[in-house]
């Protein structure tokens, strides 16, 4: 196990079992079910910070009412004083990242789901392909319908065998989310992997089932479904990246710890596992609330108790992986080259991310965890949409795609 110093920062060196686990700080180099529409203006109120999300008026002094909380904290507080994320964002992030931390903590997901409908979605996503001068998809992308399977399959070249395949979950805690939402996210990443080297690369997005239209363990064997489908395109399993943000990285660490348990899963296993802010364990005490992040706890927990729903415990490293402490069994689990976890150091997972990278680690996988400082839950996604610079909508795929090509190089005799 590795980790290194930065700017100040301690970091110690170790070694466990010959793994090689490297901690970089990436930048320095209750729920309302019964919510009515008579709720909105109090709902305005809170997302702009005239009342913090979750507090009750009786509990606030006149001064708290008396102006917007955001606007005090931006303008008229010392930096210091301001949660870490909002010392840097821009006004414009401020406010959406306050809209979405309202609306998780306060908001049905069958509310939230309409944001995320391809109805919804599609127009956006047009809207911004022409804004950014696309006047058709730069890549190829269908749908994929086979039973009970469900995705997008996006290829640069659909005449041709891709030679990489990165096999990607959306995250919404089990009960939000669309990979048509993510379409951007990852024809954008595509571009990125040419630019890397790739001849053909690809991405097969999972479309599975939300809670609570069904519940554990229908995700999961649908995961499976959608392995199967991969490994049929790319041929070569060690051609394959699985992938992940949140619940969706979830569902990626349960298909391995299930897959791991096969006979023939050393001929099956895939090259790499490359997850953003995985929610490992769906319940811990190390989850906690931050200033920053726009995720709730206790709506979290409330998620994992309804994907688990009847047939799961939340003691099954199938429905919670990082409640698995069994070393050989993480071990057969592996990719061939590892695990590489980006996370932000202001979110509501990262005692529980590190946790689980240091038992990778000890059971002798090779797991590389990037923490951006400051940050929040899946920034490097979020950025895509909220940043001004191309450099910095694509950092977080531009070193998250170095870590896929050092693990599954281009081939030469494709690179230029």
């Amino acid at each position: 196990m590795h980790e290194r110093e930065h700017d100040g920062e301690r970091h110690q060196q170790a070694e466990a079992s010959g793994a090689v686990m490297i901690v970089l700080d990436w930048g320095e180099s209750r729920r309302m079910s019964d919510w009515k529409p008579d709720h909105a203006s109090s709902a305005a109120a809170k997302i702009v910070g005239w009342i913090p999300a979750g507090e009750d008026r009786r509990n606030l002094s006149p001064s708290d009412l008396d102006a917007p909380t955001a606007i005090v904290q931006r303008y008229l507080s010392p930096k210091a004083k301001r949660a870490p994320f909002y010392r840097h964002a821009t006004l414009f992030q401020e406010i959406v990242i306050r809209c979405v931390k309202y609306a998780f903590a306060e908001i049905p997901p069958k509310v939230g789901r309409v944001f995320f409908a391809k109805e919804v979605v599609h127009p956006f996503l047009r809207y911004r392909m022409l804004r950014h001068g696309y006047l058709r998809s730069p890549f190829d992308y269908s749908e994929v319908r086979r039973g009970t399977l469900n995705g997008i399959w996006i290829i640069a070249n659909e005449l041709e065998k891709p030679d990489i395949v990165i096999y990607y979950a959306h995250g919404g805690g089990f009960s939000m989310g669309t990979a048509y939402f993510y379409l951007e996210f990852l024809m954008t990443w595509v571009a990125v992997l040419r630019s890397r080297g790739y001849r053909n690369p690809a991405i097969f997005a999972l479309e599975y089932t939300l809670v609570p239209d069904e519940v554990y363990p229908a995700q999961v064997q649908e995961a499976e479904a959608g392995y199967e489908f991969v490994t049929s395109m790319v041929k070569d399993p060690s051609r394959i990246c699985v992938s992940g943000d949140s619940a969706g990285a979830t569902i990626m660490l349960s298909l391995l710890l299930s897959h791991g348990r096969r006979d023939r899963w050393e001929v099956e296993r895939p090259g790499l596992a490359a997850f953003f802010s995985p929610w490992v364990t769906l319940v811990s005490p190390d989850n906690r609330n931050t200033a920053s992040d726009y995720l709730n706890m206790d709506s979290l927990h409330l998620y994992a108790l309804q994907y688990a729903g009847q047939q799961g415990s939340l003691e099954d490293p199938i429905v919670s992986p990082g409640t698995c402490k069994d070393t050989v069994w993480w071990r057969r689990s592996s990719p061939s080259g590892g695990f590489v976890t980006f996370y932000g150091s202001e979110e509501v997972f990262g005692p529980e991310i590190r946790r689980w990278s240091q038992l990778i680690s000890k059971a002798g996988c090779r797991c590389e965890v990037v923490k951006e400082s400051d940050s929040i839950h899946v920034w490097p996604v979020v950025a895509l949409f909220l940043c001004d610079t191309m450099a910095e909508r694509l950092e977080g795929l531009m070193q998250m795609t170095d870590r896929i090509t050092a693990a599954i190089p281009p081939a030469r005799d494709r690179m230029h």
